[in-house]
């Protein structure tokens, strides 16, 4: 069976692994250089601990590689009492990263799932958005891996995610164009094939604009 897209065998993020990372010394070496190149002096007083700064904010910005998606969905629940309707988590805020630019993506999540025997703790829900998160992202990709490791992980009868969110590297540069978000959706299984429910996931989630038959 193939892992969730994004997700290796073993859950891990794909990419380099710890061992194949910088040293942090070398990390902070490569901050300073970005700095000379803008123009400035790193060794200027209130740029001698940017480095440093900046290091460790890319160890919580880039946190999620570190995170194992299918671990945070492993442990589900069975008493339901019969429960077989929308489980549905609407805003879930998150930030993350244009992998073309590496500046912010800034948004919420909804996620939507239609249970079979099994449901989930909704915080693991949340959880699994910032592990994919972040990571480098660009929007589409990130949808879809949501939606896929819930599929694969809780095997629901059906499961949607729609992210809406804005680009600072189309707000911030290039075009500069502020207040425009992009919205995107994955639906899987019933969620997909059903229009009724689809309908009224998109309903409850209040985005008419991806109703669609």
């Amino acid at each position: 069976m193939n892992p969730p897209d994004g997700v290796s065998h073993d859950g891990a993020a794909e990419g380099h692994s710890r061992t194949d990372r910088p040293s942090r010394t070398e990390a902070e070496a490569a901050v300073r250089t970005l700095i000379r190149w803008a123009g400035e002096d790193p060794t200027r007083e209130g740029l001698l601990d940017t480095p440093a700064r900046v290091v460790r904010s890319y160890e919580e910005f880039f946190a999620g590689y570190d995170t194992n998606p299918t671990e945070l969905l492993a442990r589900t629940f069975e008493e339901t009492e019969g429960y077989d309707e929308l489980v549905v988590l609407r805003e879930i805020r998150f930030e993350s990263h244009c992998e073309h630019h590496m500046v912010p993506i800034i948004g919420c999540a909804h996620i939507g799932y239609m249970p079979d025997r099994r449901v989930i703790g909704i915080s693991k829900l949340a959880r699994v958005v910032d592990a994919f998160a972040k990571r480098l992202q660009i929007q589409e990709k990130l949808t879809a891996q949501i939606a896929n490791a819930i599929d694969e992980v809780l095997k629901p009868k059906g499961v949607a995610v729609v992210i809406e969110a804005s680009h600072q590297c189309m707000t911030t540069r290039g075009v500069h164009k502020s207040g425009v978000r992009m919205v995107t959706s994955r639906m899987l299984g019933l969620l997909r094939d059903d229009p009724t429910t689809r309908r009224e996931f998109l309903s409850i989630i209040g985005t008419p604009s991806l109703h669609g038959g």
